[in-house]
């Protein structure tokens, strides 16, 4: 009977396993032109093989270039990287397909929106928009719509490089661990600006201190924390670099521990690069950066302690311009998204060393721009 019980057990915790194992991949694309898409993509995905199905359209939009899900794994949010009209749509997601269903748009207020997320809630909804350089808030419905915009922050300002910083340009949003606060990198500024969130009236408040700072002219682009939330990484895309903050919760001030190169030592005194992408690997252990035009993933050890980074590889990304990227939600899988080649490449990640490898499969995507992750189970 005890060897019947523990057998029975093993074999619920297989099938437990696997149905983690199972993912729908959503992608944003920008589209038009030459790149054949015509939205939101999306293709199944299984942990366990490692096998990456044909993507297909699951929602008409217009360049949708940044997406974020809910908590509750039934809705998803998109910005539409355009000037005018809607700007931010609200979808349900059936699990089954992929497709989604769009539920209402609601307007970016400022001009070309290209990020969003949500609280940790999912009660409200936050957006950058890099042409205007501005951020809002929205709450969500009950029925997974956006409201109205609930709040509106125009950034002011310029910084030292005149071609790319002459005047604001919010390009990301995230929220803290604790859902208290929200940061907003300004590349036009190079500022991380900070607000306090309320996530059941859905908006945004100026916060004191009210920025973190990176070097000037560095530009700051993309954010994330640390799980252990005491330290915070951007990634600046002029400079090439990568900046590690230290978190005062009780604040929501960031202090600079180390700004590092994203290069090999061979390649740091060329020009015209950029980054454009950080994530964070979930057992802290190692931090990601896209190189998007030197075609490579920089792949960081982290400190735990000192949330410090060490450069210990640059991944040829197998793809032309890799905008964006993600890690599935085991830390075993990352999909490189590639906006010139049109395609996306799937690798696998070392457990151990945080090092990756190819996998051999590439899949057809127009221009994608956005990686999500979606566990659904058997």
């Amino acid at each position: 009977m005890k060897r019947l019980l523990l057998t029975t057990l093993a074999a619920l915790a297989t099938l437990s396993a696997s149905a983690t194992d199972t993912h729908l991949v959503y992608f944003g694309t920008y589209t038009g032109g030459k790149t054949g898409s015509k939205g939101i993509y999306v293709a199944h995905f299984d942990a366990a093989s490692g096998k990456l199905g044909e993507a297909k359209l699951a929602a008409e939009l217009q360049r949708p270039s940044f997406l974020t899900l809910h908590p509750d794994g039934q809705h998803l949010y998109a910005v539409g990287e355009i000037s005018g009209g809607a700007g931010v749509t609200a979808y349900s997601i059936d699990r089954s397909t992929g497709v989604l269903t769009e539920i209402n748009e609601s307007s970016a207020v400022g001009e070309g929106p290209c990020h969003i997320s949500l609280d940790r809630t999912g009660k409200m909804a936050m957006i950058a928009n890099y042409g205007s350089g501005s951020v809002a808030s929205y709450q969500i419905r009950p029925d997974g719509g956006l409201s109205h915009p609930v709040s509106f922050f125009q950034h002011e300002g310029s910084s030292v490089n005149p071609k790319r910083q002459a005047g604001p340009h919010a390009h990301s949003i995230n929220t803290s661990p604790d859902n208290r606060y929200a940061y907003a990198c300004d590349l036009g500024l190079d500022k991380v600006l900070i607000y306090k969130i309320d996530p059941a009236k859905g908006t945004l408040t100026a916060n004191e201190p009210a920025f973190a700072t990176v070097a000037p002219g560095a530009g700051p682009r993309h954010f994330a924390f640390h799980p252990n939330g005491k330290f915070a990484f951007v990634n600046n895309e002029i400079s090439m670099t990568e900046t590690t903050f230290a978190y005062n919760a009780e604040t929501g001030a960031l202090t600079e521990v180390a700004t590092v190169s994203t290069l090999p030592p061979e390649d740091r005194e060329k020009t015209g690069l950029s980054t454009a992408e950080t994530v964070a690997h979930p057992n802290g252990k190692f931090v990601y950066v896209s190189n998007r035009t030197h075609d490579t993933i920089a792949v960081f050890t982290c400190d735990p302690e000192t949330g410090k980074l060490t450069l210990i590889q640059n991944a040829k990304c197998e793809g032309s311009i890799p905008r964006n990227f993600n890690l599935d939600p085991t830390g075993r899988w990352m999909i490189i998204a590639h906006q010139k080649t049109n395609d996306a490449a799937l690798f696998s990640v070392d457990q151990d060393t945080g090092k990756l490898s190819y996998a051999g499969t590439k899949i057809d995507v127009g221009a994608p721009v956005c990686v999500r992750f979606l566990a659904i189970g058997e």
